[in-house]
């Protein structure tokens, strides 16, 4: 993940460089935090479950490092405004994901898939938006178990 973190604040650090407004995300509206796409109902199916947790775990890192990102070129530009924007966007992004983890926990039927996601949500919720406080070697190797447990 600290890969995929470098990756995108390459590109960021560039068009910073090039003179890019560190204030042109003003227009753009925060991270509501809400779930991303469309949960399973009760007893769905693994394959279901797996799906859904795939895609808002896809989302909501990509969401973070986005932001991160933003917050890091913000704070190199000083700008405290939008680096607190970007900030509250990716702890948004974190507890969205948290919540649709919990959230299918309670859906799946599999009691292996039930219980890793309720191990994910509770590592998601243990660390914060704070680049040195998430651990993305233990979040690296909870995806791991989720998609290994989801390719069955």
């Amino acid at each position: 993940m600290r890969r995929l973190l470098a990756t995108a604040l390459v590109p960021l650090a560039l068009l910073a460089q090039a003179g890019c407004s560190a204030d042109s995300d003003q227009g753009r509206p925060a991270a509501s935090g809400a779930p991303v796409g469309a949960v399973p109902s009760v007893g769905a199916s693994a394959a279901q479950v797996c799906a859904a947790a795939q895609q808002a775990g896809s989302v909501a890192v990509q969401t973070y490092v986005d932001e991160l990102g933003r917050m890091m070129v913000a704070t190199g530009a000083s700008d405290t405004q939008g680096a607190e924007a970007a900030r509250q966007r990716a702890e948004g992004a974190l507890t969205g994901w948290r919540t649709t983890l919990r959230e299918l926990s309670t859906r799946a039927t599999d009691p292996p898939l039930r219980t890793l996601l309720t191990d994910m949500a509770d590592e998601v919720e243990a660390k914060g938006a704070d680049l040195d406080e998430l651990d993305e070697t233990e979040l690296d190797r909870l995806q791991q178990r989720l998609d290994q447990l989801c390719t069955k």
